[in-house]
C-alpha cells in the first residue's frame, strides 16, 4: 500500500535522525564496503529501528536479508520501507507461527555469511538443519537469552563458528538492557492498559540489568516495587537498592502488576494463579512468551475474553479476574514502540561494528562466544558523547604514564 510506504519512509527517517552513531557508521560503510559479496541474515524485531541497520548493513555492500524475531513485534509500515530499500524481508505483524518458522528458515536457506540474531533463533537453527556450514563467518547475538543458548552449545563443544556476545558489552547492557527495556516495557504496559501506576503495588521477576531497569522505572511512577529472585547476589543488590524482596508465591498474593524479567519459563504458574488479586495484571518483558505459563493460566480460567487491544481477561470460579497483557508475548513490543530510538543508535551501532568484525576477521577466530572487543565498545561511546551534548576529560601525560606504573605493578 502507498500509504504504507510513505509511513514506513518517515518512521525509517525518524529513526535516523535519532541515531547519529549508526549513521556516521553507515556513512563510512558506504566508502569501504566491508560486506562486499557477502550475505548477511538478520533475525530481529522488525520495526523502524532495525530498519535503519539494515540499511547500514547494505550501504556497506552485502545482501541483506531479514526476519522477525517475534510475530507480534513487526511494523508493517517499516517492512514495505525496507523492501523499497533493498532488503528482502519475510515478517509481517500478528504472523503464524508457520510464518515465523519460515521466515527464520529463509534466512538459512539465503547461505550466509554473517547471521546478525536476537534469541538465536537462527543460530539454533543452523545447529540442527543445515548440512554445508563451512561459509558462515560468525553470529552476533542481542539478547540475555540468545546469548545463554550460545553458551550452552559452547560448552557441549557443539558451536560451529565464533559468536559475537553484543548483549554483554558495556554500551550494550548498561544501557539497553536497563534504560532501554526499563522505559519501553512501562511504555507498553501503558499503553495496553491506560492505567496508573501509582499506588500500585508491581512486583519485577529478576533482577538482571533488564528487572533493575524496569523495577526502577516503575518506582519512578509511584509504584510500590517488589523484586522476585533466585540469585542471593542479585537479591541483596535489590534490598540495597531499596526494594522488598520476597519470594513469588508470597509477592504474587498481593500483586496488582506482575512483569517478568527472567529469560526463564513458568516463573508464574498455577500455584501463583490461584492466588492473584481481582484485577492484577501480568505482563512480560523477556524475549520469549513462556515466563508467564499461559496454558496452565487457560486450564484454571473458567473463561477469557479480548478485554482491549493487547489485553486478555481471564475469568475464574470465584469471581476473580487477572489479565494477561500482550498474548506474555515482549510487552515493549507486542504493545509499545520497543527501545527509544536514541538506545537502539547504541545497541545497533555495536551490532554493525561487530558484523563487520566478523566479515573481516571471522575465518580465523576460534569456534566460541567472543566478548565485543573493547575498542569497539568504546568507539560507540566515544561517538555517543557529542550526540548528547557531553564532554569529558583527557588524561595528562603525568596521568598517563602513573596509571601505566600501577598497572605495571611498578
Amino acid at each position: 500500500m502507498v500509504g504504507d510506504l510513505e509511513r514506513g519512509r518517515l518512521k525509517i527517517e525518524w529513526a535516523r535522525r535519532h541515531m547519529p552513531v549508526l549513521e556516521g557508521i553507515r556513512r563510512r560503510f558506504e566508502t569501504e564496503r566491508p560486506f562486499s559479496g557477502l550475505t548477511i541474515s538478520a533475525v530481529l524485531h522488525v520495526e523502524a529501528k532495525t530498519c535503519a541497520l539494515a540499511l547500514a548493513l547494505k550501504a556497506g555492500g552485502g545482501d541483506v536479508r531479514l526476519a522477525a524475531s517475534n510475530p507480534l513485534s513487526t511494523d508493517d509500515d517499516a517492512v514495505a520501507a525496507v523492501r523499497e530499500g533493498g532488503v528482502e524481508t519475510f515478517a509481517r505483524k500478528g504472523e503464524s507461527v508457520a510464518e515465523y518458522k519460515a521466515g527464520v528458515r529463509a534466512m538459512l536457506d539465503a547461505d550466509p555469511d554473517v547471521i546478525v540474531d536476537d534469541g538465536a533463533d537462527l543460530v539454533a537453527l543452523v545447529h540442527t538443519d543445515r548440512r554445508d556450514r563451512g561459509r558462515i563467518r560468525g553470529s552476533t547475538e542481542e539478547t540475555t537469552t540468545g546469548v545463554t543458548r550460545l553458551r550452552a552449545l559452547e560448552r557441549s563443544g557443539r558451536l560451529l563458528f565464533p559468536a559475537i556476545d553484543v548483549n554483554n558489552a558495556e554500551m550494550k547492557h548498561l544501557f539497553d538492557n536497563r534504560y532501554g527495556t526499563g522505559q519501553s516495557t512501562v511504555d507498553g504496559i501503558l499503553t495496553a492498559t491506560n492505567l496508573l501506576i501509582a499506588g500500585k503495588v508491581c512486583v519485577v521477576a529478576g533482577y538482571g540489568w533488564c528487572g533493575r531497569g524496569v523495577a526502577s522505572r516503575l518506582r519512578g511512577l509511584g509504584g510500590d516495587v517488589v523484586v522476585t529472585e533466585i540469585d542471593p547476589v542479585r537479591a541483596l543488590e535489590a534490598r540495597m537498592d531499596g526494594f522488598r524482596v520476597m519470594p513469588m508465591f508470597e509477592a504474587a498474593r498481593e500483586a496488582d502488576l506482575i512483569v517478568t524479567v527472567t529469560g526463564n519459563t513458568g516463573v508464574v504458574r498455577s500455584e501463583h494463579f490461584r492466588i492473584l488479586k481481582d484485577g492484577c495484571l501480568l505482563a512480560n518483558a523477556g524475549h520469549f512468551d513462556v515466563e508467564v505459563a499461559r496454558s496452565e493460566l487457560e486450564g484454571i480460567a473458567q473463561s477469557h475474553r479480548a478485554a482491549r487491544p493487547h489485553v486478555e481477561e481471564y475469568a475464574f470460579a470465584d469471581g476473580r479476574r487477572v489479565y494477561l497483557l500482550g498474548e506474555g508475548r515482549l510487552i515493549n513490543l507486542a504493545a509499545g514502540q520497543g527501545h527509544p530510538v536514541e538506545i537502539m543508535d547504541l545497541s545497533f551501532a555495536l551490532q554493525a561494528l561487530s558484523a563487520e568484525h566478523l566479515a573481516r576477521n571471522g575465518r580465523t577466530m576460534e569456534a566460541r562466544v567472543h566478548a565485543v572487543p573493547r575498542e569497539l565498545d568504546r568507539a560507540v561511546a566515544e561517538a555517543a558523547l557529542p550526540s548528547m551534548g557531553v564532554r569529558i576529560d583527557t588524561p595528562t601525560p603525568e596521568q598517563v604514564r602513573y596509571a601505566a606504573e600501577w598497572e605495571g605493578g611498578t
